[in-house]
């Protein structure tokens, strides 16, 4: 430090809070919510501290300067920790025919409230899928009103109407027989799961549909820059928790079965996060399996974040992971196909 300038010492201050946090970050999916939740904030912020430690790694390599040794280090734990945001898939498998394909998107009641300036949002999706044509589809936010216009392509289906107040809908639409299906219900929470166990291939398999809780920071609301900043934290804070109570109820559920197992859904939160490691458990995620660049499945405040995820029990081989870019929700579209091992 005493042989820098005060340049580069303002840089190596900087440069070693950004090391911290990341190290901080890669805690948060093994620690509980319940007493640390203010550490959950850093799971939101794991790409951009990334980018602060690559950034500064080769500011002091091209300084050839010892210090890029910091960063360097908390990038390898971080890689071999937190696992990676960028996929590079140059051999992706088409979707073949005899794969199972399932699809998971948070439609946002076809735009029921008008959020976007586009009368035929609804057209829009029914078009994506007949073009896609998905075995399975797992909508959240689903529009009930809608329930009866996907029956032609998809006599099976799981999509009832709560009656709690202000309960989110899920849909899921099969191509194969629904044997038995059911919620899960989230208590004091407008976010729930679903799940319907299928007949496929002379197997059952179950596949649940999951809306955890939101953060509440909904992009386009003003939220974060009209709520008072303590309230913003303890709001935050508190869903952080709700999230991870929400985690453990599907985890307890789905030990209730010995049927391979398909998870989709909107988890309000990344792949970084507490929630997303226990729910995910040793299923695998179809994107960093098989997809390719940053995954985004939202904006958020124009920042692209990966929050919706297909995850598979491992004897689900994945063939295929598809990000689509069309803006028909707040979020985007993901499908993944399988193939039974």
């Amino acid at each position: 430090m005493k042989r820098l300038s005060a340049f580069n010492k303002v840089v190596f201050v900087l440069n070693a809070i950004a090391a911290l946090l990341l190290l901080a970050a890669c805690a948060v999916p093994y620690i509980s919510n319940e007493k640390f939740s203010f550490l959950s904030f850093l799971s939101l912020t794991v790409p951009l501290l990334v980018g602060m430690n690559f950034f500064s790694l080769l500011f002091w390599m091209l300084k050839r300067r010892r210090q890029l040794w910091l960063s360097l280090f908390v990038l390898v734990f971080g890689y071999f920790t937190l696992g990676t945001f960028l996929k590079f898939n140059f051999w992706g498998e088409d979707l073949q025919e005899e794969d199972l394909s399932i699809m998971s998107y948070n439609v946002r009641g076809f735009n029921r409230y008008n959020q976007l300036d586009n009368p035929n949002v609804f057209e829009d999706v029914k078009s994506l899928i007949d073009k896609e044509q998905p075995d399975i589809i797992c909508f959240q936010e689903a529009g009930y009103t809608r329930k009866k216009e996907f029956l032609d392509d998809y006599p099976y289906q799981y999509l009832d109407y709560i009656y709690m107040d202000g309960k989110v809908l899920l849909g899921i639409f099969s191509k194969y027989p629904i044997v038995n299906r059911d919620f899960v219900c989230f208590p004091d929470s407008p976010n729930n799961a679903a799940y319907a166990d299928i007949l496929y291939k002379k197997d059952t398999i179950r596949v649940y549909n999951v809306h955890l809780q939101s953060l509440g920071i909904t992009p386009g609301k003003g939220i974060i820059q009209n709520k008072p900043k303590d309230k913003l934290f303890k709001m935050l804070n508190e869903n952080f928790k709700i999230q991870q109570q929400q985690a453990k109820m599907l985890e307890a559920d789905m030990k209730t079965v010995n049927y391979k197992q398909i998870l989709c859904g909107d988890f309000n939160n990344t792949q970084f996060s507490n929630a997303y490691k226990i729910i995910k458990g040793d299923k695998v995620d179809t994107f960093i399996e098989e997809g390719s660049g940053y995954g985004r499945t939202l904006n958020f405040h124009g920042i692209p974040v990966r929050i919706d995820f297909i995850l598979a029990d491992p004897e689900f081989e994945v063939k295929s992971h598809k990000n689509y870019d069309e803006e028909y929700s707040d979020h985007f579209p993901i499908m993944a196909s399988f193939k039974l091992k």
